[in-house]
């Protein structure tokens, strides 16, 4: 199993838009072949700032695949590069970690 955490960060006042089409590309992205996980998260409401915190413009992406090859697809996907082409100039920085299990 592959896991990815993507650390997505909006230019100022983007985040919600990112999202918003984020949250338009997660059913095809789950009806991808190997697919076994994939969701926005942002910090949790109720806690105070603190160092752990990624703010206001940013949001993580949580993703379980069943291979690498099926994240490589994914990655190729003509819904993931016109989700990219669509957030390409709201976004400020992205940041991918694909690890596998110790």
């Amino acid at each position: 199993m592959i896991h990815v955490i993507a650390v997505i960060t909006a230019k100022p006042g983007q985040r919600a838009a990112v999202l918003e089409a984020f949250q338009a590309n997660v059913p095809a992205v789950l009806a991808e072949d190997g697919c076994i996980e994939y969701q926005a998260v942002v910090d949790a409401k109720g806690l105070p700032p603190s160092k752990g915190s990624i703010g206001e413009d940013t949001f993580m992406v949580v993703e379980k695949w069943a291979s690498l090859a099926a994240l490589q697809a994914h990655g190729a996907s003509a819904h993931m590069q016109a989700y990219a082409a669509k957030t390409k100039d709201m976004l400020a920085s992205r940041m991918i970690h694909v690890l596998e299990p110790a």
